[in-house]
């Protein structure tokens, strides 16, 4: 590879410089997310050339140890993608090759740089997304939490932004809780196609070589194969789609969670209380107490959806086979990645600390949102519930007032499962449970793998780029 154009393929004239870097674009920063991934998945791949008998023994040997010391390298910050490299690829081959001459020039046997980056882009969102599932559980964790300990308060639910009937702090906790739990628990569905190996796919269409795919996935912890090589290139993009719509439903829990917060602490509602430590302030009104982290976290939710339109529209209007388009699936992935972990990590952080106005709280239960109470007490004394309902709705249009049940009465009429008395708190504790064995399983599964590859060059796991 001629070092000093920075490129895998080798014009017969060298390129125009203008279209190296208008191609490249700023794909070398996002390229630098998925080095460790690059030289990881290297590793994998000569696991394979090995059982496919394209490298002798001593090649294999050689070139292993000379990957374990760029994994090493990169661990410590010494080894980078560089301006003078098109991309990530082009970064491992020659850092290999100036090492190892005449040896590192093999470890493109077999692979294209598209089968190459899909292989990394695997690696990398199977790391991210256990990351991402294990902080929404976290999350989940928190919201049921704080429901336990408020399960009792009661507030008025809402319905069109109108007082509609008796909740509970617990309630409207939990439900979140549950939704968080929901979308975790869809990962499922997702991880079958990212945990599939790609390599052996080439351009699209494999290689004239007997390659032993099976091993190489395997070895990177792979699950399956894309079996078919031409559905690899085919599937760029939809990958990406499914992993933001997957952190595009959570972002939506919470938005929802965050408005909520925002209504609910305002002056003129009080249930909640926004400590200071988590509000900002105004540069000319002394007063405020700002929700800004919750404002965010509604506008960084919105910004999620950009991602993932920006994915979609990039990948809807191709024909078959490779497009250099998806080398622009990189930034909303990456991007729409970070902004889910980073929403789940303050949310889960926050939750605990807001506080409850336990007598603003059973102030707002006054009038109307009872109203429904009292036509389900007539109903029990033997009224037709639309008569009952009438006449409930002919005496508050008189302006008559009923008298108020208490709070543990209320709690008791609504003993039916997921009511107000009768939340379920250990079913979803239940579920929790299930969601990190399965979170440990899959860690586990995917840790060993890479650190039998890696040998001593990656003691410790990665940390997340969420």
């Amino acid at each position: 590879m001629p070092a000093e154009l920075g490129t895998l393929w080798s014009p017969a004239a060298p390129p125009d410089a203008a279209m190296l870097a208008y191609t490249s674009g700023d794909d070398r920063a996002w390229d630098a997310r998925i080095l460790r991934w690059d030289v990881l998945g290297s590793l994998g791949h000569i696991e394979g050339l090995r059982a496919s008998r394209l490298l002798s023994l001593t090649e294999y040997s050689r070139l292993r140890a000379g990957l374990r010391t760029a994994l090493t390298e990169v661990s410590a910050g010494r080894f980078r993608v560089a301006a003078r490299h098109e991309d990530v690829h082009t970064a491992v081959e020659e850092w290999l090759t100036r090492r190892l001459p005449g040896l590192g020039e093999r470890l493109h046997t077999g692979r294209s740089r598209n089968d190459q980056v899909a292989c990394d882009l695997r690696l990398y969102l199977k790391h991210e997304l256990l990351a991402l599932h294990a902080a929404a559980v976290l999350l989940a964790d928190a919201l049921l939490a704080f429901a336990a300990r408020h399960r009792r308060v009661l507030w008025p639910g809402y319905t069109h932004q109108r007082r509609a009937m008796p909740s509970s702090v617990g309630l409207w906790a939990s439900a979140y809780a549950e939704g968080v739990l929901d979308t975790a628990e869809a990962l499922g569905g997702v991880w079958a196609l990212v945990d599939r190996s790609p390599l052996g796919s080439a351009a699209g269409y494999g290689v004239p070589l007997p390659l032993e795919r099976e091993v190489a996935a395997r070895a990177l912890g792979f699950a399956a194969l894309d079996r078919n090589v031409a559905t690899v290139q085919g599937g760029r993009g939809k990958l990406e789609a499914a992993a933001l719509f997957w952190c595009t439903q959570l972002g939506h829990e919470l938005a929802r969670l965050s408005q909520d917060v925002i209504v609910y602490s305002a002056e003129e509602y009080g249930y909640l209380v926004l400590p200071a430590e988590l509000a900002t302030g105004s540069s000319i009104m002394p007063h405020k107490r700002n929700p800004d982290l919750f404002e965010l976290t509604r506008g960084r939710a919105a910004a999620l959806e950009g991602d993932l339109v920006a994915v979609l529209q990039i990948k809807g209007k191709l024909a078959g086979g490779y497009h250099r388009d998806f080398q622009l699936l990189k930034e909303p992935l990456m991007r729409g990645l970070e902004r889910t972990g980073a929403m789940l990590a303050v949310m889960a952080q926050s939750i605990p600390r807001l506080g409850v106005d336990r007598a603003r709280c059973a102030g707002a239960l006054e009038g109307g949102a009872l109203a429904t109470d009292e036509v389900m007490r007539r109903v029990d004394e033997g009224r037709p519930f639309r008569t009952a309902y009438r006449e409930v709705a002919a005496a508050l249009e008189a302006g008559d007032t009923f008298p108020s049940p208490s709070h543990a009465k209320i709690l008791a009429r609504r003993s039916s499962t997921g009511g107000l008395g009768n939340l379920g708190l250990d079913q979803v504790r239940a579920r929790l449970r299930r969601a990190r064995v399965w979170q440990t399983r899959e860690r586990n599964r995917f840790d060993r793998a890479i650190r039998k590859l890696a040998g001593r060059a990656l003691p410790d796991r990665p940390p997340a780029r969420t």
